[in-house]
C-alpha cells in the first residue's frame, strides 16, 4: 500500500504493509525520537505531532497519515541550534533519562500552536499522555510555562 505524507517537511511515499503503525514506519526509517513504549497510547513516549495535534504512533495506522503533515522531534533542531522548547527544558533541568523527553516536547510545542491562554492546568493537562518516572514532572511543567508565556508575549 502507497502513502503519501509530509514527514518533517519532507514528501514521503511510503510503500507499507496494510496493519503498519506509524512508529513501526518511524522506527524502520531511524526516525530513533519516537520512543517504542507500550503499544496501547498510554506512555506518551512515541509522541509526534500530526497537523500541529499530538498523538500517539503507535495508535495510527500508515494509511491513515495519507495526507497529513508528520513532525518528528528530528525537525525541531539542527546540530547547531536547539528549538527554544528544547533550549528551556535543558536550562529547567527537566530532563533526566530523557526516554519521555521527546514526547513531552511534541506535547508543549502543540499546546504552543493552539496559540490559547497559557495557564498550570493547560500544560499539566498536554502533559497528562507522557509518562516519566524521573522527574516528577515539577521541572516540565516549569519549563514549559517559561517557554509558552515567552512566547504568549511575543505574539501579543
Amino acid at each position: 500500500m502507497i502513502i503519501q505524507f509530509e514527514l518533517n517537511g519532507r514528501l514521503i511515499k511510503a510503500d507499507t504493509d496494510p496493519g503498519t503503525t506509524l512508529l513501526e514506519y518511524l522506527r524502520g526509517v531511524e526516525l530513533y525520537s519516537v520512543k517504542h513504549g507500550c503499544d496501547h497510547g498510554e506512555c506518551g513516549a512515541c509522541t509526534v505531532l500530526m497537523n500541529s495535534k499530538s498523538v500517539n504512533a503507535c495508535l495510527i495506522l500508515m494509511h491513515a497519515v495519507g495526507g497529513k503533515k508528520i513532525e518528528t522531534l528530528e525537525s525541531f533542531s539542527t546540530h547547531e541550534q536547539l528549538h527554544e522548547i528544547q533550549e528551556s527544558f535543558l536550562q529547567a533541568g527537566a530532563v533526566q533519562c530523557g526516554f519521555c523527553t521527546p514526547g513531552m516536547l511534541l506535547s508543549v510545542e502543540a499546546l504552543d500552536r493552539e496559540n490559547g491562554e497559557v495557564t498550570e492546568a493547560k500544560v499539566k493537562d498536554a502533559l497528562n499522555g507522557n509518562l516519566c518516572r524521573c522527574t516528577g514532572y515539577v521541572k516540565p511543567v516549569e519549563a514549559a510555562l517559561k517557554v509558552l508565556k515567552k512566547n504568549q508575549e511575543v505574539s501579543k
